[in-house]
C-alpha cells in the first residue's frame, strides 16, 4: 500500500461550470508518478455546466450496479436525487486510480470500488455542495450559514431557490473546503435505500451501449486468429483464399497468428477459417491427465511460502491417529455472455479505443507503446460490459484492435473474437489441488494442515503485462498470495493449524477469476472442515460454530441456520449443507437444500447471509449475491476446461455449459451490517457455492465429492 496517502480537493472551470472532486498523492510508487510530481491533482467526479449535472462513477459497469452505487455517494452529498444527474464512467486517468491496489490504477476487480470510494466520492460532492452554498452567499449577500440545499437547489430564509446550475460559474472561483463535513447516516436520504438504477432503463429498452454495438462512419471489422496450443508461434501460412473473399481488406501478421480484416464481421470470421497455417508446439502436457500430474508433482517439492501456522501440527500428527483426504479443481473459463471485442482508430495522431475495459489506464499505457503516442494522445472510451469476471482486466483484445487500427489508420476497426477463440485463449482460473491431514480426539479438531499447490498467478499474469507493456513490467511480488487467500485467513481457531503454498510449474496461462483463490480454496477448506465434522459424529453447523469465536462469523452462520430451518426434518431424498467462508474479508455464509432422486440431483433452495458492514442498496446487494453464488453454483457443477493434443477443447457454450434458470434454486438473504468497515459483494459468495453444494450432495448420498466440476459424478436436473 501507499506509504502516505493526503486527501485533496480541487477545482476547476468545466464548460463555464466546476468540477469537483478528491485526488491522492502517493509516495513511492512508481505507477502513480503523474501524480506524486504534483501537489494537487484535481480528480473531477461531480461536473456541474449549463447542460445539468454529471457524475463521474470511474469504475466499470459491467452488471454489478457500480455506476448506480458510486452516482449516490456523491449524489447523497450534493444533496440531489438520482434522476437530476447524469452518470459517466469519465476519461481514463490514474488520478481515478483504485487506492485499494497500490500502483494499480484505474481498475474495476476484486469488490473493491465501494471500499475505494465511499469516503472519496461523498466527500467530492460535499465539498460541491458547500462551494455552491458560498457562490450562492455572495450572490445573496447573506450568510452561508443561513442557506440550506435541496434537491439541486440553495434556498434561502424566505424560501427562494438559486439552482447549482445558475451558481456554477460563480462556485469554481471559490476556494474548496480542505475537510468538507459529511452527512451522519441518520440523515441519508439515498444511501442505504434500494435505488433505482441509473442503467436500468437502457438495458431494458436495448439502447444501452455495449462495446459490441459500436458503429462509427467508414468502420471495418476484424477478428484474430491464434496458435490454438497456447505459448507456441505460428511457423508460417497461407492467406491466397482469404483474400480471395468478397469483403476481405486485409490480413495483418502476429507472432503467434493473424488479424483478418473485412467489411463485416462475419467476411472476417468467414476467411479466417479459410486460411492455412503452419503452427508450432508448445511447452506444456498434451492432455489434462498432464497438467494434473504437473499440479500434483508439486507437493514432492519445498514449500513455496507457509503463511498460516499456529502450534505444532506434526509433534500432533506423531501420537495421534489422522484423517487426510486430497481435493481437486480444473481449469474455468471466465465465459462471459458478450464475445470480447474492442474497436480502435488511429487518426490525425490521436488513437481512441471504444471497449469494454477493467483498466483503463492500462490501456492507455499499452496504446502509447504500441503507436509511439504521448499517454495525453490515447482516448479510451469505457462501454458497459456484458460480463468481465477478470477476463477483461487482461486486455488482448485491445492489443489486437490497436494493431489493427495502425495497420488500416484513419478507419476505426473493431476486432471480435469468435466463442471459440475466446474459449480457447482465455486466461483460466488456476488449475489447483489440496492435501489435507487432520487429527480428531473425543469429537474436537485437534491439529490440521493444508496443503496447497497451483501455477503463480501473478506470474502469469505479470508476464502477458511484460509482453503487452514492454518496459513498463514489473517482476511479479514474490510470494503469490493467491495460491492460499481463502486458507489463510478463515476465522477458525485452531490451536495447531497450518496451510502451505507450493508452486506448480506455469502451463495454461491462468488470471483473474471471480473471487480468485478463494473460488477453489474456499471449497477445499469448509469441505474439509464439513468431512471432519461426520467424522466425529458432529453436527456440521455445530463443528463450525464450536471453532469461530468472530462475531459476524457466527451471525452469519446463524442466520443461514435458522432461514433454511437447520436440524428439521426434510422430505424425503433431501438434504441441506452448510458453508461458511470469508470473502474479501467478509463473512459468507450458504445453505443448499437440493433433492436426490433417481433421475439426479435438483437443486431446491438457498439460504444466504453476509455481513457487508454498511449496506448502501440492499436490493442491488441482494442481487449480486444471488448472481456470485450462481456463477459459483454453475462452475461446480459443470465448469471444466481440458485440454488434448495440447488444445483446449472446450469452443462454446454447448461443451461448458451453464445452470438453466429451471435448476435455479429459491433464493433468501439475510444482510447484516456489523459497520466494522465497507465490503463489497459482487464476488460474495462465488467462493461459499461449490462447498455448500458438495456438503449437501454428501448429506444426500453419503459420498463425499473431492474433484470438481460435480457435473462427473451426478446427473443434475
Amino acid at each position: 500500500m501507499p506509504t502516505r496517502r493526503a486527501f485533496l480537493i480541487g477545482s476547476a472551470a468545466v464548460a463555464g461550470g466546476v468540477a469537483v472532486g478528491y485526488n491522492f498523492q502517493f509516495d513511492g510508487d512508481p505507477d502513480s508518478s503523474e501524480i506524486e510530481n504534483r501537489e494537487a491533482v484535481l480528480t473531477p467526479y461531480v461536473v456541474i455546466d449549463r447542460n445539468g449535472i454529471t457524475i463521474i462513477a470511474p469504475r466499470a459497469e459491467m452488471g454489478q450496479g457500480i455506476h448506480t452505487s458510486l452516482a449516490a455517494l456523491v449524489a447523497e452529498e450534493l444533496d440531489v436525487t438520482l434522476e437530476d444527474v447524469r452518470v459517466s464512467h469519465g476519461t481514463a486517468s490514474l488520478v481515478y486510480s483504485n487506492t485499494v491496489f497500490a500502483s494499480a490504477g484505474q481498475l474495476t476487480g476484486g469488490q473493491t470500488s465501494t471500499q475505494d470510494g465511499f469516503v472519496k466520492m461523498r466527500r467530492a460532492g460535499a465539498a460541491a455542495r458547500m462551494m455552491l452554498i458560498e457562490a450562492a452567499a455572495v450572490r445573496l449577500g447573506v450568510d452561508a450559514g443561513t442557506l440550506v440545499t435541496r434537491n439541486g437547489m440553495v434556498i434561502d430564509q424566505n424560501l427562494d431557490a438559486t439552482s447549482y446550475i445558475e451558481l456554477a460559474e460563480a462556485a469554481a472561483n471559490i476556494p474548496p473546503p480542505a475537510e468538507p463535513t459529511l452527512k451522519p447516516r441518520k440523515e441519508w436520504r439515498l444511501l442505504g435505500k434500494s435505488l433505482q438504477r441509473v442503467d436500468m432503463v437502457g438495458k431494458c429498452t436495448g439502447t444501452a451501449k455495449y462495446a459490441i454495438d459500436i458503429s462509427l462512419p467508414d468502420m471495418l471489422y476484424a477478428t484474430v486468429k491464434r496458435n490454438p496450443r497456447r505459448g507456441g508461434k505460428m511457423l508460417g501460412f497461407d492467406d491466397s483464399k482469404a483474400l480471395g473473399m468478397p469483403g476481405v481488406v486485409q490480413v495483418v501478421s502476429l507472432e503467434n497468428g493473424v488479424i483478418v480484416i473485412a467489411t463485416n464481421t462475419w467476411y472476417a470470421f468467414g476467411a479466417a477459417k479459410k486460411i492455412d497455417f503452419q503452427w508450432g508446439d508448445t511447452h506444456y502436457p498434451k492432455t489434462t491427465a498432464g497438467h494434473r500430474d504437473r499440479i500434483t508433482q508439486a507437493f514432492e517439492g519445498e514449500p513455496y511460502y507457509r503463511p498460516l501456522e499456529h502450534g505444532n501440527v506434526d509433534t500432533v500428527f506423531e501420537t495421534a491417529d489422522v484423517v487426510e483426504g486430497e481435493y481437486h479443481v480444473p481449469y474455468l473459463a471466465h465465459a462471459t455472455m458478450e464475445p470480447l471485442n474492442a474497436t480502435a482508430m488511429l487518426k490525425n495522431g490521436v488513437l481512441e479505443i471504444w471497449a469494454g475495459n477493467q483498466w483503463p489506464t492500462k490501456a492507455v499505457d499499452m496504446g502509447a507503446r504500441l503507436t509511439g503516442l504521448p499517454r495525453s494522445s490515447v482516448k479510451v472510451h469505457t462501454t458497459y460490459m456484458g460480463g468481465g469476471f477478470g477476463r477483461r482486466l487482461e486486455l488482448d483484445d485491445i492489443h489486437a484492435a490497436i494493431q489493427a487500427a495502425i495497420a488500416i489508420p484513419g478507419r476505426p476497426v473493431r476486432v471480435t473474437y469468435t466463442r471459440a477463440e475466446d474459449f480457447r485463449h482465455d486466461m483460466y482460473r488456476p488449475m489447483a489441488s489440496a492435501r489435507f491431514k487432520a487429527s480428531l480426539s473425543k469429537g474436537k479438531l485437534e491439529a490440521l494442515s493444508i496443503d496447497l499447490a497451483a501455477p503463480s498467478l501473478f506470474y502469469s499474469s505479470s508476464q502477458r503485462r511484460r509482453m503487452l507493456m514492454n518496459h513498463q513490467w514489473r517482476p511479479p511480488p514474490k510470494r503469490d498470495v493467491s495460491i492460499t487467500m481463502g486458507a489463510r485467513n478463515q476465522h477458525y481457531k485452531i490451536d495447531n493449524y497450518r496451510v502451505t503454498a507450493y508452486r506448480a510449474p506455469d502451463l495454461l496461462p491462468v488470471g483473474w477469476w471471480r473471487s480468485v483463490g478463494e473460488s477453489q480454496n474456499c471449497f477445499f477448506h469448509d469441505c474439509i472442515i464439513d468431512e471432519l465434522a461426520y467424522e466425529v459424529g458432529a453436527d456440521p453447523l455445530q463443528m463450525r460454530l464450536a471453532l469461530i469465536e468472530h462475531g459476524p462469523s457466527r451471525n452469519v452462520l446463524n442466520s443461514v441456520a435458522e432461514m433454511s430451518d437447520w436440524g428439521s426434518a426434510l422430505p424425503k431424498g433431501h438434504a441441506r449443507g452448510i458453508a461458511y467462508a470469508r470473502s474479501s474479508g467478509a463473512a459468507t455464509a450458504l445453505v443448499i437444500e437440493i433433492s436426490h432422486t433417481e433421475r439426479g440431483i435438483r437443486l431446491v433452495n438457498a439460504y444466504a447471509a453476509g455481513d457487508v458492514g454498511i449496506a448502501l442498496d440492499k436490493r442491488n446487494i441482494e442481487a449480486q449475491m444471488l448472481g456470485s453464488m450462481l456463477f459459483g453454483l454453475s462452475a461446480a457443477i459443470y465448469g471444466e476446461i481440458t485440454v488434448k493434443d495440447s488444445i483446449v477443447e472446450q469452443s462454446n457454450y454447448h461443451e461448458y455449459p451453464l445452470l438453466r434458470m429451471h435448476q435455479v434454486p429459491v433464493f433468501q438473504v439475510n444482510i447484516h451490517e456489523s459497520g466494522e468497515k465497507i465490503y463489497g459483494v459482487g464476488e460474495s459468495l462465488t467462493p461459499a457455492a461449490a462447498p455448500a453444494l458438495g456438503n449437501a450432495i454428501y448429506a444426500a448420498t453419503g459420498k463425499r465429492i473431492r474433484k470438481l466440476p460435480f457435473s462427473s459424478d451426478f446427473q443434475f436436473i
